[in-house]
């Protein structure tokens, strides 16, 4: 099954169909967006030009001038520091690109590579057992041959439930993957399917038999899921302290009686709780999915893997064939590490107000960095190359000569990764006890002691951003990556509908994000040897963006209080210069709104997306930059928070009303509170004084600025007057 053999057997198939007449099937197509590209570059031009004129203007009344400094200082400072990350945030608009595949063109299923599962769980608490079930459910039926597809679960709690519910899904997919493959169902996550999101599906496929099936299916699927809820209810902790455990819930190459029927074939289904001792370190999900790599090693052994969070199910179950479109194709497979998908959340369908990256910037980014060797990995959704983790593209046929210091004194393990280098491949066989056993080992805390686990191979442990920061020392070891976007989503999950969670959750990516532009690993230096330049422009965003904090902070602050007292920031609104700054501000909104609308946007999106940049950028990427500063003091050590994904229906009752729900997140809001009633209170002194013979022509920029800050503020406002009035 190795990726060698089956660029061979594709290019013999190739070879066949050109000498019948036929020209060479194409598994896929990659086109520039040229008339986005050639908009985008004539803006960049435009926009640099006026603010380097703008910077002139300040710098030069700094030196020469005699404008009060320390005011004038700061504003100049953020204003640098919006064209910095503004610079670096042009690579992804510089060449982006579309792609589509042609999964028809594949070979056949027989020659089709093996793909491994890594699904990643941590409490049963925070990530509800029923929806991580879900998920397993999911990839257990992805459109892919069940011989050559197994499922690993990852349970770092280590908690009694989620085996017991592993064991019941398990049998449950019994019933649920037959009756997906017989009538060819697309929506395979069972929850969803019996839901609203399932209502369009099952209207196509009325008949008096089907029914009869699903009204048994979801029997089934209502017994199994009260069984889970109620054992969670019982025992849900998690153990901090244990033994690895390994066990095989479901064997593929046993045949039990589901080997007969084509419909009724099911995956490898492994569980696996790696040890866990609290004097070790624990390296959280990279952690994990070393661990998965190892154990998936010795015994299905695949060359690729999908790498999903728990709470992201599949959404269309032919995700693999379209990713095996780029890994297969001889032309770009050579180099190619992962195929990425586009992260889209079912929670939020109905109702954009949270989601600030879903459609334009998420979409514009992501394609904008496909066209320049390969996009970010996001850390869900992506079919990766193993063998990426092991070396770089021109090593890809060398095996180091002595494996034991790289990967440990497992020679299961060490023959499992020769085979995956494109040597011997050995038939896949029953898991034996001895397998089982050896699985324990690599599962231990103590296996990855004197090897290269995490520092020269598998997933990095220098970020607690493990997947994206691996993805970024992929590309500087001179691999590529795709982005494919395909009009129905390949995978769905569920994000945080409270600004508590989601602040948690952006101050934990600020931290990791920052920590890495500060390293040794620093797009800016370390990147920019080993990437093209436009690549480490779009890495160095990343990593630097959150200093838009900073910006937005003195932004937030100095043009309010020089209001108030009457000192003005910006020329009058009859000088030449006004001009230049008013063509900044809409050259931007103007981009922004652009991206948006090209995107599928609209403007409710766009202003949604500007409330959620000012809010975010003020509160959580604040606070991340200032974690970032408190451990390298040495106050604090890195740690890693998980995200709560339990809904609560109060919650999404007042998201799917469109409000903002402050509630627990008391320490984020203490700056973005402070800002907004600091605007509120410096616009009416500052309102009050021009009134009372002020100068306006001079004052007009900074209460433009002012009012268009508190029309922005509005739903935060909104938020907060229940509060005060309790």
């Amino acid at each position: 099954m190795a990726a060698v053999s089956l660029h061979t057997s594709y290019s013999r198939l190739s070879s066949r169909s050109s000498t019948m007449g036929r020209a060479n099937p194409s598994l896929n197509t990659c086109t520039v967006q040229q008339p986005r590209a050639t908009l985008s570059r004539l803006h960049m031009l435009f926009h640099f030009a006026i603010v380097l004129a703008l910077l002139y203007y300040r710098i030069s009344n700094l030196i020469h001038g005699t404008v009060p400094l320390l005011s004038w200082g700061l504003i100049t400072l953020s204003e640098l520091i919006f064209t910095f990350i503004w610079t670096l945030s042009q690579g992804f608009r510089w060449r982006p690109v579309v792609r589509t595949v042609a999964p028809e063109n594949l070979p056949g299923d027989e020659t089709m590579p093996g793909v491994d599962v890594f699904i990643c769980t941590a409490d049963p608490k925070k990530e509800p057992v029923v929806e991580v079930m879900n998920t397993v459910l999911s990839a257990m039926a992805l459109d892919y041959p069940p011989e050559k597809l197994a499922v690993y679960l990852s349970d770092d709690g280590g908690a009694a439930v989620t085996l017991y519910a592993m064991k019941k899904a398990s049998l449950f997919a019994r019933s649920w993957l037959p009756f997906c493959r017989k009538y060819g169902i697309k929506t395979r996550c069972p929850e969803a399917f019996f839901s609203s999101f399932g209502d369009s599906e099952r209207e196509l496929l009325e008949s008096d038999e089907f029914k009869a099936e699903e009204e048994a299916i979801q029997a089934k699927y209502d017994v199994f899921k009260r069984n889970v809820e109620k054992a969670a209810e019982i025992e849900d902790s998690v153990n901090d302290d244990r033994p690895p455990h390994v066990e095989v819930i479901h064997d593929n190459m046993k045949n039990d009686g589901t080997m007969d029927d084509k419909y009724s074939k099911m995956p490898l289904l492994v569980y696996v709780s790696r040890e866990k001792r609290p004097s070790r370190p624990h390296r959280f999900k990279a952690g994990a999915l070393n661990t998965l790599l190892r154990v998936s090693g010795i015994m299905s052994n695949a060359p690729y893997a999908l790498v999903l969070d728990c709470d992201m199910y599949c959404n269309d179950p032919t995700s693999a064939k379209q990713a095996m479109c780029f890994h297969l194709d001889p032309k770009i497979s050579g180099s190619l590490a992962y195929a990425q998908f586009p992260q889209v959340f079912y929670n939020i369908c109905r109702n954009d107000i949270y989601d600030g990256q879903a459609r334009s910037a998420y979409k514009t980014k992501y394609q904008g960095m496909d066209g320049l060797k390969g996009t970010v990995c996001s850390g869900t959704g992506y079919y990766l190359k193993k063998k990426a983790l092991y070396c770089s593209p021109n090593q890809q046929d060398e095996f180091p000569p002595e494996p034991e210091k790289n990967f440990g004194f497992s020679t299961k393990l060490i023959d499992s990764l020769r085979a995956l280098q494109g040597n011997d491949v050995n038939e896949k066989e029953t898991i034996s006890n001895a397998t089982l056993e050896e699985a324990q080992t690599l599962a231990s805390c103590t296996y990855e002691q004197n090897t290269s686990w995490g520092k020269e191979i598998g997933y990095s442990y220098d970020c607690l951003l493990e997947s994206t920061f691996t993805g970024y020392l992929l590309h500087c070891k001179g691999w590529n990556s795709v982005y494919l976007y395909p009009d129905r989503p390949c995978f769905l999950g569920c994000t945080t509908i409270d600004m508590k969670d989601a602040s948690i959750q952006l101050m934990k990516w600020a931290s990791g994000l920052v920590q890495v532009g500060l390293s040794k690993f620093s797009p800016l230096t370390y990147g920019i040897s080993r990437m093209p330049p436009l690549q480490c422009m779009c890495y160095g965003y990343f990593t630097f963006t959150h200093f838009f904090s900073v910006a937005c902070f003195l932004y937030g602050v100095v043009p309010q209080l020089c209001f108030l007292y009457g000192i003005p920031l910006y020329p009058k609104v009859t000088d030449p210069w006004f001009a230049a700054f008013a063509t900044v501000f809409f050259s931007s909104i103007s981009q922004h709104l652009y991206e948006v609308i090209s995107s599928g946007g609209s403007t409710r999106t766009m202003w949604n997306e500007q409330r959620i940049w000012m809010i975010k950028s003020v509160t959580a990427c604040l606070l991340g930059c200032l974690d970032v500063v408190v451990k390298y003091i040495g106050f604090a050590k890195a740690n890693f928070r998980l995200t709560n994904k339990a809904i609560d229906r109060e919650k999404l009752e007042k998201y799917e009303k469109g409000k903002f729900d402050f509630q627990g997140a008391k320490m984020f809001m203490i700056p973005l509170t402070m800002l907004v009633l600091l605007n509120l209170g410096c616009s009416i002194g500052g309102a009050k004084r021009l009134i009372g013979g002020g100068n306006v022509e001079e004052m007009f920029g900074q209460g433009l600025l002012l009012l268009y800050i508190l029309v922005l503020s509005l739903p935060i406002l909104e938020g907060l007057i229940p509060k005060i009035g309790k």
